[in-house]
């Protein structure tokens, strides 16, 4: 991981393109060769499991088998987790709070 001007950049892999997830990201921010973002949604990447990638194998190697790795659908891009972001947080992020369940505190008995 190199710091350039305030901007972290992890270290790259050798088949793969690698960048940090802002706080909140879903979509690919990454240009194509016109200069437009690619907008893919960043999805979970399990790539122990891709064929593909167990062939190449750098992935495990860099992180080991168990790393929270998000990749672009259309681009293949590799996302890694920001470090303001909260460990294990979906991607699409927090929810709402459940109206069925003991989230919401119950109502008071009025007093006639």
């Amino acid at each position: 991981m190199t710091v350039a001007s305030g901007v972290q950049t992890p270290a790259q892999l050798p088949h793969h393109k690698v960048k940090f997830k802002k706080p909140g990201q879903r979509a690919c921010n990454e240009k194509n060769e016109k200069g437009k973002f690619c907008g893919g949604h960043l999805k979970r990447w399990f790539y122990t499991a891709d064929v593909l990638e167990q062939e190449c194998g750098c992935v495990e190697k860099a992180w080991g088998a168990d790393a929270e790795v998000y990749r672009c659908e259309f681009c293949q891009t590799l996302y890694l987790p920001s470090p303001d972001d909260p460990r294990g947080m979906n991607v699409a992020g927090k929810g709402q709070l459940s109206v069925f369940g003991l989230t919401v505190p119950p109502k008071e008995e009025k007093k006639t």
